[in-house]
């Protein structure tokens, strides 16, 4: 007697946590998202077949196609409507992921009250706090409004009934790992309760025409927490970063149906709350009346955006057999490159044997290329005792041969500087366009760049050394 064919339907299938990749059979990582140890098994869906049926909506020629119903609408807040790419379209579907205590809420509860209306209510629908702690932030931060409605639910059958009753134009869900429906099996944050809450709202959302504003939490590594399946089915992916020891707090855009991705809004967290800086350079700046050595200014481009920061470096004879190399708000790694570069090519001995400490201002984070030189420079400057010369930025990618490299957005790096008042700058060669009035040099080595420290000063710090040993 012959045996028993397996069927399709009695043999296991695997899915992955993490994406949903399906597979037939059990990997230890998953080949779509490189996750390790996500790949599960789960019974095998039987084989359907989709007859075809009634459409809601009659399919038109592009052309005939009515634009207007994508237009965006304003938040209130315009470094956020500057990252969405002019304000959140109806039926969008947002998901803006921080670290806790960033200041997620705030935002929202602010964009939240600023986005009401006669025309527009909107609904706040928290399902980590309670009402009365939400009232209380929304009066500290003055976001009380007539046509702001709030409600404090973690079912989802109760949030899609709050929304029958108040109609809103924009939703605010804060967050959307607490909300769970009874239908799916598995706790609040799972795979199957993310994608039902997700799948729910986003329906709703395009239904209704309504725009709606998921808080993702994160996980240690800074990723979105949850399954990737999460920032698919959204329209826009936003992450809120910033250190919470700092002002400053960032909102860049990862993903946007409707807009560029190398946008970047900035904010101000205090205790009043959050708000816009649309010229946020002033956060990175020490203004001083005498230049202090250690200290160099560069252009960064957050984005599209040109930024001035300030680089500031500090050299002590170290006690210790291994010198300290401390850096904050600068990659060590290029910071050891250029302590490299600036003993071997640029012939300063003075930095081997001392204790280096390297940090920004304002808790702006420079990792791009593009301050590489600024950092050389500052370091420089420590090491001799010497102060650069006043309004002075440096722009420019250093190698480990020394060489000056150039870099993207030049042109737009100095008519940001020269629009805060600084008069010279250090640039690779071949720079474009030059704003009228500055002084602009151009390097092609580290060499080159040194110069600009006085000559005498430069000169004792060999001499400081030989007569120490």
């Amino acid at each position: 007697m012959a045996a028993r064919t397996k069927t399709t339907k009695d043999r296991p299938s695997y899915r992955c946590t993490e994406c949903g990749w399906q597979t037939a059979k059990w990997l230890g990582r998953c080949p779509e998202c490189q996750a390790w140890g996500t790949i599960e098994e789960y019974g095998a869906p039987a084989v359907r077949t989709t007859t075809p049926g009634r459409v809601t909506t009659s399919a038109l020629p592009i052309g005939q196609v009515d634009g207007r119903q994508a237009t965006a609408r304003s938040t209130g807040v315009p470094e956020l409507d500057r990252v969405l790419g002019g304000g959140l379209v109806p039926g969008a579907v947002v998901l803006l992921a921080g670290e806790p205590g960033v200041g997620k809420s705030t935002l929202l509860l602010d964009v939240a009250a600023k986005a009401a209306s006669d025309e527009h209510r909107t609904l706040y629908v928290t399902g980590e706090e309670s009402a009365s702690q939400v009232r209380l932030r929304a009066d500290r931060i003055r976001a009380i409004d007539d046509h702001l409605y709030l409600a404090a639910e973690t079912d989802l059958a109760a949030v899609l009934g709050h929304l029958d009753a108040v109609k809103p134009s924009l939703l605010v869900l804060d967050s959307v790992q607490t909300v769970a429906s009874p239908e799916i099996d598995g706790a609040p944050g799972g795979m199957a309760q993310v994608r039902e809450v997700a799948g729910a709202l986003i329906r709703a959302s395009k239904e209704r025409g309504m725009s709606t504003l998921l808080v993702g939490h994160v996980t240690k590594d800074g990723a979105i927490a949850g399954p990737r399946l999460l920032e698919h089915l959204v329209d826009v992916v936003l992450h809120f970063e910033g250190d919470r020891h700092a002002r400053l707090r960032l909102v860049r855009g990862v993903k946007n149906r409707y807009g560029a991705t190398d946008e970047v809004g900035c904010f101000e967290l205090h205790d009043e709350g959050i708000t816009g800086l649309a010229d946020p350079s002033g956060l990175f700046l020490t203004r001083r009346d005498e230049p202090v050595p250690g200290t160099c200014l560069t252009v960064t481009l957050e984005g599209r955006r040109p930024l001035v920061a300030e680089v500031q470096a500090l050299t002590v004879d170290s006690q210790i057999p291994s010198p300290r190399r401390t850096t904050s708000g600068l990659e060590t790694s290029r910071v050891s490159m250029m302590l490299a570069v600036l003993e071997q090519r640029g012939r300063i001995s003075a930095l081997g044997k001392r204790d280096i400490y390297s940090a920004t201002v304002g808790g702006v984070k420079l990792s791009e290329p593009a301050a590489d030189l600024a950092v050389a420079l500052a370091l420089a400057s420590a090491a001799s005792d010497t102060p650069l010369p006043k309004n002075l930025v440096a722009i420019g990618e250093v190698g480990l041969a020394g060489e000056v490299r150039r870099v993207t957005g030049v042109q737009r790096r100095l008519a940001e500087a020269h629009r805060l008042g600084f008069t010279h700058a250090l640039v690779p060669g071949d720079p474009g366009k030059i704003p009228p009035g500055m002084k602009v040099l151009e390097v092609a080595d580290i060499g080159d760049a040194l110069r600009v420290l006085p000559r005498s000063r430069r000169r004792e710090a060999p001499r400081e050394q030989e007569d120490r040993r």
